[in-house]
């Protein structure tokens, strides 16, 4: 039979536990990630843009990215040969930011496509071959 004085230990014990565990695990719910609801890429694949098509640009999300570019920012689109030369190939106009790392652009110039580098000052993007379902 326990006497009152374990029965105050255990539930001590008990309790300390728990706010040990909790200490412990809600940091641990901060560093998860989650993406956006509105973030799904469509199914439809695109080869190549051209004037007046949509792209849409993933880029770091950082705050130099929006110092940098604004809507109607016209960049510089190059891509990287297989001889590691850097072509340019086009130019594409910032219609809008969509979510916090892709932008939405349309083609202004040239033959653009997925995994081309569009660059204004120190700031680059990425082409990517399929669209935003929601923006």
């Amino acid at each position: 039979m326990m006497n009152r004085n374990d029965e105050k230990a255990i539930w001590g014990r008990r309790i300390l536990v728990s706010i040990l565990l909790l200490a412990v695990t809600l940091p641990l719910a901060a560093f998860a990630v989650s993406y956006p609801a509105q973030l799904y890429h469509r199914e439809d694949r695109h080869d190549r843009f051209v004037k007046g098509e949509t792209v849409y640009l993933f880029h770091s999300g950082t705050a130099d990215v929006k110092k940098t570019v604004r809507p109607n920012d016209s960049l510089a689109v190059s891509r990287v040969s297989a001889s590691c030369e850097v072509i340019p190939v086009g130019l594409i106009k910032v219609v809008s930011f969509v979510g916090e790392t892709y932008i939405k652009g349309e083609v202004f110039a040239g033959e653009i496509r997925p995994d081309d580098i569009a660059k204004k000052d120190k700031v680059s993007f990425l082409v990517i071959s399929a669209g935003v379902c929601k923006e």
